[in-house]
């Protein structure tokens, strides 16, 4: 027990501390907080008060500091008093218990040698002997200063080892190929070192560690599946390209079960001529419950294989960095009908080639394969991410060849799915399939260099089954946001009915509106803009001809959804919007409408047209990307229409069809208290006639906007009565009956309901 001080552990809450050993002066007290001195002020019972609130754990120690100089001084011996002798003796006994308590410290915090080594010499050497040197013991135990500890003349040899290393890698306790000659210069022949270094580590259950620098090898390097590794450095592989360089985990039935397998990078010395497959950068043999982490893997035949004997991989979690100039950046392959490749997750990965490597060759990404008679059915696949430039070829510098980011070749792959995939320089295809693979997705987000080409599947004269969906995110999301179908004209010239007989209407469309880029007035609600029929429209056999200052649409109550998805068949057709609030008034600039991908253009009056500023069907950077229209209404509208105008003079329709997101089934307004959009019109009207002699005729004109001459007319009369009914169209808006009695009595018919309806002809 201490003498000289007390320690104290600080709650947060108590600044008071007891003073609990005996002084001679308040000036002899001090106060350390974790070894910092404080400020405090007494007490009248002697306790101490600290100026601050020490925090939560801070040690605090009281202690004393008793002075070794004279606290008495006697000139003339013959007046000692016994005052002054009791504080000289004090000082003397304080003094001693604080000396006994400094050094009981440094018998436990010095390093001190014991003392029965007699004559062993522990004195440091001269500042300027120990600079940048590291503090190291002699064969006697004696102090020595190394400085330099890659040199063997240092005589600091490791256990297990037969060359003195570095000491940090020994005291690290893993296992290191310079601790066992291994150099790492990228010219000398390290392969018995890395080789030793991953024996030791399966023998002592300890790491392999392959440090800065450049380890060649000329021959295959395994590690055992009992051993993790972590390089910091690299392996360049310089030997015959019929094996892999670097093998994690065992065949057979053994697993390599929770191992990490840090930062590998493995690199051929010469390009791999992609004829051998055995000719693998890094094989990973029956993986279980590991982290992988590959940076970086170049020109082998296959870059990296998952590879499964007696048992299988599975449940891993692997993260992909860059795998170059492979023809197969990863091979998945089974062995044995009782193995298996399953419940992966992969996590980015670049794979690329140069167009001049193996320029004939076809190239991929990922390849799922099976030896004959092997499990085929690998299953539950998620890549995050992935990117590939392949490396197609131009058909001129390079001749083109396969570069496809998927092949399935294995014959039954299900549950695959790439999230986010990344397609520069590959052919139009994200898959190959020979098999039968089932329940696979592709998400591509993005697709460059030869043109936007789609991202197609590529079956095979093998293939069994199309289990593979691609869904094209390029440009092309806005399709995907739009799925639900609310308005068709899947045959647009098979629609196309006579609106009138004169050049004021000509024709219309079921269930669609016409508009004109020029009308009169101009009108100023919807009734005025849509139009159920007009000139100029060009019916050919199978298409519509529109021409610039016509537009041909859905009309659509968007109170609520404000997201559609325009998709239409023919050349040369531009977007056309227009948009009005709940009285049905057109809005002007100050509502604009959005293209997803391509700007809008706002006509003004008389049109009052929201257009796109270029054709469906033109190119945009060599891309077929103006095809792929969402249309974003304004929140003023509640009602628009959605169409295309002629581009040019020879446009041509075929078909038009409106989506919307599948929270929404806005209607399509047409018809009813609408003037456009349908053949059909019906009226009615009260009708009383008058009682006829024999051979008597009442002739009623009827007036019924919207008939013109050439209609097909039908009248039916709601009174039973053997009198003929007939109708004769008198003119535009105009249907004349004549009821006759042909009977030779007079007859007096009773009043009823007289129902006309007109259809216009089909063109």
């Amino acid at each position: 027990m201490a003498l000289s001080y007390t320690d104290y552990t600080a709650n947060g809450v108590t600044a008071t501390f007891a003073v609990t050993f005996p002084f001679i002066s308040r000036a002899h007290v001090s106060v350390l907080v974790n070894d910092v001195a404080a400020t405090f002020s007494w007490l009248h019972d002697g306790a101490i008060t600290l100026t601050s609130i020490p925090t939560a754990g801070a040690t605090v120690r009281v202690q004393r500091t008793t002075p070794s100089g004279e606290l008495v001084r006697w000139d003339d011996v013959s007046n000692i008093r016994e005052r002054d002798m009791n504080l000289l003796r004090d000082q003397l006994i304080y003094y001693a218990q604080e000396t006994a308590d400094l050094y009981a410290e440094l018998q436990q915090r010095t390093l001190r040698r014991p003392s029965r080594e007699y004559g062993l010499n522990m004195l440091l050497p001269e500042a300027s002997l120990r600079a940048n040197k590291v503090l190291a013991f002699g064969g006697s135990g004696e102090i020595s200063m190394i400085s330099g500890l890659d040199r063997s003349s240092d005589g600091v040899t490791p256990e297990g080892g037969s060359t003195s290393r570095l000491l940090a890698s020994i005291l690290g306790n893993r296992a290191d190929p310079r601790n066992h000659g291994g150099i790492g210069s990228g010219t000398a022949d390290d392969t018995a070192a890395l080789q030793a270094a991953a024996t030791v580590a399966a023998a002592r259950g300890i790491p392999l560690y392959i440090p800065y620098g450049t380890w060649r090898i000329t021959t295959t390097v395994s590690v055992a599946s009992t051993v993790s590794v972590t390089m910091d450095g690299e392996i360049l592989y310089d030997g015959p390209q019929d094996c892999p360089a670097l093998v994690l985990g065992e065949s057979g039935s053994t697993r390599a079960q929770a191992q990490t397998y840090r930062g590998i990078r493995v690199t051929a010395a010469t390009q791999s001529a992609w004829t051998n497959d055995d000719f693998v950068g890094v094989r990973l043999n029956n993986i279980d419950a590991c982290k992988v982490e590959i940076v970086r893997v170049e020109k082998f035949t296959i870059g990296v294989q998952l590879l499964s004997d007696g048992v299988g991989c599975e449940d891993s979690d692997i993260q992909l960095g860059r795998i170059v100039d492979c023809r197969y950046g990863l091979d998945l392959r089974t062995l044995q009908a009782a193995s298996w490749v399953n419940s992966l997750r992969f996590y980015g990965g670049h794979f690329a080639n140069s167009s001049a490597t193996n320029t004939t060759t076809a190239r991929y990404g990922v390849r799922y394969s099976c030896a004959s008679g092997a499990y085929n059915r690998h299953n539950a696949h998620s890549f995050f991410g992935p990117a590939f430039e392949l490396q197609r070829g131009d058909g001129v510098t390079y001749p083109v060849r396969e570069a496809i980011p998927f092949l399935f070749d294995a014959g039954d792959e299900r549950g695959v799915h790439a999230h986010d995939v990344r397609m520069e320089a590959c052919s139009p295809y994200v898959a190959k399939v020979t098999g039968g693979p089932n329940d696979c997705s592709f998400a591509v987000s993005y697709t460059g260099t030869y043109a936007f080409t789609g991202n197609a599947v590529l079956y095979t004269s093998t293939a069994t089954r199309a289990g593979l969906t691609v869904l094209p995110k390029h440009q092309a999301m806005a399709a995907h946001g739009a799925p639900r179908l609310v308005a068709a004209a899947e045959n647009v010239r098979q629609r196309a009915f006579r609106q009138t007989i004169d050049v004021t209407d000509g024709v219309g469309f079921e269930q669609m509106a016409v508009l004109s880029a020029n009308p009169s007035g101009p009108p100023t609600n919807l009734t005025g803009f849509a139009f159920a029929g007009l000139t100029l429209f060009t019916l050919n056999a199978d298409t519509v001809g529109i021409p610039t200052s016509r537009a041909v649409g859905f009309v659509l109550d968007c109170s609520l959804c404000k997201e559609f998805f325009l998709a239409a068949e023919g050349s040369e057709l531009r977007p056309v919007v227009m948009q009005f609030d709940a009285s049905e008034n057109v809005l002007d600039s100050t509502s604009p409408v959005l293209f997803s991908n391509m700007n809008t253009v706002w006509g003004g009056s008389p049109s009052y047209f929201w257009e796109g500023n270029a054709d469906l069907d033109s190119l945009s950077g060599g891309l077929a990307l103006n095809r792929l229209q969402r249309v974003t209404i304004h929140d003023n509208a509640k009602i628009c229409f959605i169409g295309v105008r002629g581009g040019s003079a020879t446009a041509i329709l075929r078909a038009l069809r409106i989506y919307t997101p599948a929270l929404f089934s806005p209607a399509v307004l047409f018809g009813g208290s609408r003037k456009w959009g349908v053949r059909e019109y019906t009226w009615s009207f009260a009708y009383d006639p008058p009682s006829l002699a024999s051979a008597a005729v009442d002739t009623q004109n009827w007036t019924c906007t919207g008939f013109r001459p050439g209609d097909s007319v039908t009248a039916g009369f709601t009174t039973a009565t053997t009198l003929p009914l007939t109708w004769v169209p008198t003119g535009t808006n105009t249907i004349r009956t004549l009821l006759t009695n042909n009977t030779g009595a007079a007859v007096d018919v009773n009043a009823g309901t007289l129902f006309i309806r007109a259809v216009k002809p089909k063109l």
